[in-house]
Order: structure tokens, then sequence, then C-alpha cells
């Protein structure tokens, strides 16, 4: 019961959390947009002759890339391949740019090595700026294909919640992150496009990575499209032993999955991942609440309220342009307005 009150605490004060509220700029400068072509969802989908086209991308923090250049070109990876696997889609290939001075570039081009074989995935190109006065900085973006898209924008009140994730590895101690390179190794390729059968045979309608802003964040990143909640049982969610709740749902997993399902689908979803060896359970359901509550020993306590905050306060036009709510793939002729996916 304890722990409820400490993962309640933590989520509230959670800085991860609070920076995206930043990503709202996005739409103060660019408008409303559709989530599923950009910006909104994890990646873009962009419609190539029929075919859905995954674009994504992600900025290092330079204290970070500072730190930990290794790391930080692991991460360049991982977020990339994360994204596009969120939405249904097929890791193709890794774009880099890298400016910083020689050791660190090198040691950040090792961690990107490193991560692309594991995740078997090419680094296709980039750009390098040798500079050892200017701060160093790693940005890193993917591209990847879906027969069947993801999407926040197919969240309905009903749907059961999934939570998917590893959960063999060791918390860091100077981040939060939960790495499980070590125990899961070559299975990671095979892991993360679990998510394109996932989407492709339809057993789950929308699904976001857990990332720097935990579980519970990344959660309610994910029902803010359609202002929908949820109610989350701490008992049910697959963690690993030894690491406290609180940190495990405000940690970035190097694993992890959030999935909404129709309760019809909801059992073969889970089997995907566990015949893998991977954690998953039904952990709750989708609401029209607004309000995300964790429950744990007999209590129930609200943890985020989407019909009073925001997390990213990316603002949407008309729900799932470019889908097909039959079939859950991408509609014929579909015209993107704009290339972009998430941009936080």
């Amino acid at each position: 019961m304890a722990e409820l009150d400490d993962v309640i605490a933590a989520v509230a004060t959670s800085p991860a959390i609070h920076a995206k509220r930043a990503i709202g700029l996005v739409s103060e400068v660019l408008g409303a947009s559709g989530w599923v072509d950009g910006p909104g969802d994890d990646g873009a989908a962009v419609d190539v002759n029929g075919r859905a086209v995954i674009a994504c991308g992600e900025a290092l923090w330079p204290p970070f890339v500072r730190a930990d250049p290794h790391g930080a070109g692991v991460a360049a990876v991982l977020t990339n391949v994360n994204d596009v696997a969120a939405m249904g889609g097929l890791p193709l290939g890794i774009v880099d740019t890298i400016v910083a001075d020689e050791t660190t570039a090198r040691t950040a081009l090792e961690g990107m090595r490193y991560a692309a074989r594991l995740y078997d995935v090419p680094i296709v190109g980039g750009h390098l700026t040798i500079s050892a006065e200017a701060a160093p900085s790693i940005s890193a973006f993917a591209v990847g294909s879906a027969d069947a898209l993801l999407s926040a924008t197919r969240v309905r009140a009903g749907q059961d919640l999934v939570v998917a994730a590893c959960t063999e590895g060791v918390m860091r101690e100077d981040f939060p992150f939960f790495p499980s390179f070590d125990e899961r190794g070559q299975e990671l390729a095979g892991d993360v496009r679990l998510l394109a059968g996932i989407a492709r045979e339809g057993l789950a309608a929308a699904a976001k990575d857990i990332s720097m802003a935990g579980l519970v964040g990344s959660l309610a990143m994910l029902l803010e499209w359609g202002g929908f909640g949820a109610d989350v049982s701490l008992e049910a969610l697959p963690a690993p032993r030894g690491v406290p709740l609180a940190w495990w749902c405000t940690c970035f997993p190097c694993y992890g999955f959030l999935l909404t399902c129709e309760p019809g689908r909801t059992d073969a979803c889970v089997r995907a991942f566990t015949s893998r060896g991977l954690s998953a359970a039904r952990v709750g359901a989708v609401d029209a609440t607004g309000v995300i509550s964790l429950t744990a020993g007999g209590r129930r306590l609200p943890a985020f309220d989407l019909t009073k905050d925001r997390v990213t306060g990316l603002r949407t036009t008309s729900p799932g342009p470019g889908r097909d709510p039959r079939t859950n793939s991408v509609e014929p002729g579909w015209d993107p307005r704009t290339p972009s996916g998430e941009l936080g």
C-alpha cells in the first residue's frame, strides 16, 4: 500500500513528465495536427504509393552526451527503433548527426554501431562535425515501413490496456534507465519487430513506447489525444524484482510498450510477448473519465488528470486521418499534410 503512495508522489514530481509540456510549442507555431501523420504519435506515417513509411527522430540530452557518449549513441538507435515499433513498423535504417570533439564522436559512433548490430538495423548515413569548441550533440532519425498502423488515434474507451516489457536487467544508478542489452542480447531485434506482427494481425489498436516520461507519463501521452482515462492495477503490472515500483513507473526501460486492445484480442496480444520470454499483462482498461488512476491493496488514487493538466499540449484536428477503422491499415490515396512525428 505504501508503494502506491510512492508511485503517485514520483509521478507528481517527475521532471521528465514536466519537460514534455514544452512540446506544446509545436502546436503553437505549426497549428493543430492529425497526430498519425505528425506531429503527435511516436512517429509519422507518411504515405508512399499506398504504403506507410514511418519517420521519426530523437535529440539526445547534451549533458547525457557529454557524460556518457557511448550510452548516448546506444540511446540514439534504441529510441528510434522503439518509436518505429510503436507505430507497428519495421525499422529500415538510421541516420545520425553528431557535433563533438573527435574522442566523443568516436565513442558515440561506437555506441551506435553496437546498438545497430543488436537491433539489426543499418546506419545508412548522417552528418559529422568535429569541433573541440562546440558542446557535444547527437541527433538520430529512423525510417521504417508498416503494413498496418498502431496509433494513439485508435484508442477508444472500453479497450483493454496491456503493458509489455523486458523485466530482466539492472537499473542505472545515475540515470532513470533500465537496460536489458546483456540479458536479451540479439533477441531484442526480434522483440521490437513483434509489434509489426501484432498490428498486422489486428491484435492491438494503439501502442506507445515507454520512454523518458516513464510508464504513467507515457500512458498520459497515449491517452491525451482523445482525453481518455484509465485504471491501472500496480499489482498486475509486469515489473522487475528488487526495483521499487516508484522507480519502475518513472524510468525509461530498454524495452517497454503500452498497448490498447479490443477485449476479445487481449489474450492473443499478451501471448505474442510472453511466447518470446517477455513479460506482458492486462493491467486495466481505457475509460472516458480523462483521469489516470492507479490501484493497489484495495486503494485507488488519481495519478494524472487530463481534464485539468496537459502532457504535451499538442492540439489535434480530426480523428484518425489516413486510417481505415475497419482494417487498421493505411487508406489508399491518403495524402498526409506534414511529414513529421512527435517532437519530444
